[in-house]
């Protein structure tokens, strides 16, 4: 009878290290496309929020100041003027309400900031993610065995990432044909058992300082963020805009009402 587990036993003690550093490999591999992955998402969404809803907190303080100088300015007490000198501190210069609506306004409900290369959205779609992946797992540094094929692998996947962050599934489609073009690298593992053995100590180290990142990003304020939306962190950030348009518009009608009232009912002629 063939015992399944045959083929490893029969497997010398170097033959088996080395089948295990394999594993150690690609489980590693895996786990940095997706620390990366969510490094990229956590990115986008931290630069999308201050894009598109930066100039309506800016917006709201700005109102908040306003409210407070009317207030002071209908009451006289000390310390509703205390409090209109503090909430305009911490006002910084701001567009007007024409500005703002005027031209922010688009089909996602604003008009972002611009910027020279702006995220499309926080997650990139399905075949950006599909790309990434294979280029990940066919180039990845980590798979190299001397340092120029180290260098030339990192140069390429610094690349990939680049593409991946912006979405540009047709440039990662670019990269793709571009590796299966290059040379063909062998992966040829190390004979001796002193290298596997040090090659499994810098996995295992390369995996703490990524878990440590991975923590980071999950405790980040932007992180916490968008573990309330994980399935859709773009309709997270379409909500919290609609919500601040909301804010905005109350804020608008009250110092308005306030305004009113410090001009008093209309005089005859």
């Amino acid at each position: 009878m063939t015992n399944s587990s045959g083929t490893n036993a029969d497997a010398g003690p170097q033959e088996r290290l080395a089948r295990a550093v394999r594993a150690a490999e690609q489980a590693l591999i895996e786990f940095e496309i997706a620390v990366e992955t969510y490094r990229v998402e956590v990115e986008n969404f931290s630069r999308l929020h201050h894009q598109k809803l930066g100039p309506m907190y800016a917006r709201l303080d700005e109102l908040d100041a306003l409210i407070a100088e009317a207030v002071a300015a209908n009451s006289g007490d000390r310390e509703d003027i205390k409090r209109a000198w503090e909430a305009r501190a911490m006002v910084m210069p701001m567009p007007g309400i024409e500005e703002l609506f005027g031209g922010m306004l688009g089909s996602d409900g604003v008009r972002p900031v611009e910027d020279p290369n702006p995220p499309r959205r926080v997650r990139p779609g399905k075949e950006a993610q599909r790309l990434y992946r294979e280029l990940a797992r066919k180039a990845h540094p980590d798979l190299a065995q001397d340092e120029d094929e180290k260098k030339r692998r990192s140069e390429f996947i610094a690349r990939v990432n680049e593409a991946y962050a912006y979405a540009d599934e047709e440039r990662l489609r670019q990269l793709s044909a571009e590796w299966e073009a290059g040379p063909a690298v062998e992966e040829e593992l190390p004979s001796e058992a002193e290298v596997l053995y040090a090659r499994l100590e810098w996995l295992a180290e390369r995996k703490e300082k990524l878990a440590a990142i991975a923590a980071d990003l999950e405790g980040s304020a932007i992180g916490q963020m968008m573990r309330l939306a994980p399935d859709d962190p773009d309709g997270l950030l379409n909500e919290i805009a609609e919500n601040l348009l909301n804010q905005v518009a109350h804020r608008e009608a009250r110092l308005e009402a306030l305004v009113h009232s410090q001009e008093g009912p209309p005089r005859d002629e």
